[in-house]
């Protein structure tokens, strides 16, 4: 586990900081900092354009090889380009889902035509996707889903029925990742497929969910015997659930550095709050800043050391507790700036629902631990995959 860079990284280092700086002005200089999490909804086609820019400046696939359109770079710079991102108040990615899990998963599961087909779009910043997992019923329990996938051998291709919810950005997405069964007699992880659909067809309906915000980032994705090609069906057509938990590896890649920037970012300011209004004397407040730092340092030394799994997204044992430690974490952050803002929490910037940055990031974090995969799934994983230990009893 490295807990430095060289020379030569820390060039690296500089040049992206500078072309950040550079290029996050003028017409982009409103995105800086939005976006994000509880922010997903705002300036969509302005970060749309945002993505060309990076594609532009040689930004985009910096951690694809390049014989499939990527930069090649290497671990140490993937971690430094999330950061310096995080830091210079980068904008939240909408080819996010594209770039760091379609398009690995691609590499490591696709055919060369898939690859061919889809690669290129996701690098330009033109074509956007989305997750297609969890279901009214099978969330945490992503091995519960329901959605149907019938094969018509003579038509070679798939139809899809089924619904799939909490998908972030459907609305803006032209293609959605879908697992589905396709063996009808089966159960769990077995019988299941990975799909590459086209949003934009007759079989398809999305539609957004409002939230008491009044924001729509999140979406009910239906299926009714949408259409999917056999060519655009990855691995093997019972073979989903590998294809679907080496995407998950991928998941908790180097991006998780500029995840944990992003939370740094927040701890400034919920300190800044603390100094300017006096909840930096109280002791007890004190204590609870330095118990987030000190597990914000945590979580970086825990990701260096995950950071070492192979191509095609397994992961180190290691690496199966980052989801229930960084989402704890960061469920006590909001906690935390809630009770240094002190009654200012309780009060909107404007009506009817004009939030603060940390009033969003209090709200959105309740969600940390249960979305990707509750606190109690997550449990279950490290006790199972990671200790062997007997598998819970199931009903």
């Amino acid at each position: 586990m490295k807990l430095t860079f060289s020379d030569e990284a820390e060039a690296f280092r500089q040049k992206i900081a500078s072309w950040l700086a550079e290029n996050l002005g003028g017409e982009f200089a409103e995105l800086r900092g939005r976006g994000g999490p509880g922010d997903e909804h705002s300036l969509v086609s302005e970060r749309k354009a945002w993505e060309a820019r990076l594609h532009a400046g040689g930004w985009t696939g910096i951690g694809w090889p390049k014989n499939e359109g990527g930069q090649g770079a290497s671990l140490e710079q993937q971690v430094i380009f999330h950061e310096e991102y995080a830091r210079a108040g980068g904008p939240g990615r909408m080819g996010h889902i594209g770039e760091t899990l379609v398009g690995p998963t691609l590499i490591a599961f696709g055919s060369e035509a898939q690859k061919r087909r889809f690669l290129p779009g996701i690098l330009q910043g033109l074509v956007f996707w989305c997750q297609g997992y969890s279901e009214p019923n099978a969330g945490s329990d992503l091995a519960n889903v329901k959605t149907r996938a019938t094969f018509h051998a003579e038509r070679n291709e798939w139809t899809l029925s089924g619904q799939k919810v909490w998908t972030s950005l459907a609305h803006e997405s032209q293609y959605c990742f879908v697992l589905a069964r396709t063996d009808p007699t089966s159960v769990g992880h077995k019988g299941l497929g990975f799909f590459l659909v086209n949003l934009q067809q007759a079989g398809v309906v999305v539609r957004p969910i409002e939230q008491l915000t009044g924001t729509c980032e999140f979406n009910e994705v239906f299926f009714d015997e949408a259409v999917c090609a056999d060519a655009d069906r990855v691995g093997a057509v019972d073979g989903g659930w590998q294809v679907a938990m080496g995407l998950l590896g991928f998941e908790r890649g180097a991006s998780t550095l500029g995840q944990q920037m992003l939370f740094k970012n927040e701890l400034a300011d919920i300190i800044r709050h603390a100094k300017r209004n006096g909840a930096a004397r109280d002791p007890m407040l004190r204590q609870r800043i330095a118990d987030a730092e000190i597990g914000l340092r945590i979580m970086r030394a825990n990701s260096l050391r995950m950071l070492s799994g192979s191509s095609d997204g397994s992961l180190q044992k290691e690496a199966m507790i980052y989801k229930l430690y960084w989402a704890t974490w960061h469920r006590n952050l909001g906690k935390l700036a809630m009770d240094v803002l002190g009654a200012e929490s309780e009060i909107v910037e404007q009506a009817p629902y004009g939030l603060s940055r940390l009033q969003a990031m209090y709200l959105f974090s309740r969600a940390d631990t249960i979305y990707g995969g509750t606190n109690q799934i997550q449990r279950n994983i490290i006790a199972e995959r990671a200790l062997g230990m007997p598998r819970e009893p199931r009903g």
